[in-house]
């Protein structure tokens, strides 16, 4: 297969390294376009007011095109400029951290994967509750190569994301996969305010998801318990519900 390999962590992060080894490793072709800084937290965001530059990267074994730009600007340039074919899988990953419950709406591991899916391309978001960004993610990386050769895309509705997550603890110790929902819990922010040198105040994002509003059995629950998490994503923002309600406030006093 020909795939194109993303994420939002850096094209130098182990994370992706990980995974570019174990898709080569697996026989793929793999196409890389990764920003070329850290981009974490950028949800689905574009670059339209400075231009998009790139760099090609290889070291050692590695090959890949590093993008000044978003997650979601490597996707899209990827898939309109830079590959020589439209690929038949988009991996996003292995992002350092769990993007489960919220922090689907903010990462740009997801909102690469996003984008990917827009297109109607079969797309894995891939992450890892891990201790450290520089953990050794290879066994997670071969996993979930195997886990998007099991899927039968055609049986997945078009323009889905299918968001998996690894456990903070050795693979073998995971307690098995689970296909679970995505938790209505939110963070409760906080923010830790400092002073600069010249003694003004900036500000230190902080907080937590707190455990008693974790849905039970959904992705934060199973991923806390030891489970590697998978959740099909989709992205019809469209309250259904909503729609009747407000058909029925504001239609009938338009008719004449």
């Amino acid at each position: 297969m020909d795939v194109l390999l993303t994420n939002d962590d850096g094209i130098r992060a182990p994370g992706l390294r990980a995974l570019y080894a174990a898709l080569r490793e697996a026989g793929h072709t793999v196409h890389v376009v990764a920003p070329m800084r850290q981009q974490s937290g950028v949800g689905h965001s574009l670059t339209v007011f400075d231009p998009l530059r790139a760099e090609h990267i290889e070291e050692g074994d590695f090959a890949g095109t590093g993008l000044y730009g978003t997650p979601t600007d490597c996707v899209k340039l990827a898939l309109a400029c830079l590959l020589p074919r439209r690929p038949d899988l988009v991996m996003s990953g292995i992002n350092a951290g769990a993007n489960v419950g919220p922090d689907i709406l903010y990462s740009g591991t997801v909102g690469a994967a996003t984008e990917a899916a827009h297109e109607a391309l079969p797309t894995l978001a891939v992450s890892c509750d891990v201790a450290s960004p520089h953990d050794d993610l290879l066994p997670q990386a071969r996993h979930a190569v195997a886990l998007a050769a099991r899927i039968d895309w055609s049986r997945l509705a078009p323009r889905r994301v299918v968001n998996v997550n690894y456990p903070r603890c050795p693979l073998h110790e995971a307690r098995g996969v689970r296909v679970c929902p995505q938790t209505g819990a939110v963070w409760k922010n906080a923010y830790l305010e400092r002073k600069d040198p010249r003694g003004e105040p900036y500000w230190w994002l902080v907080g937590e998801i707190p455990p008693q509003t974790i849905n039970a059995g959904s992705d934060k629950d199973l991923l806390n318990r030891g489970y590697i998490t998978v959740t099909p994503l989709r992205f019809d923002f469209t309250d259904q519900e909503g729609m009747t309600a407000l058909a029925g406030m504001l239609e009938a006093s338009e008719r004449p």
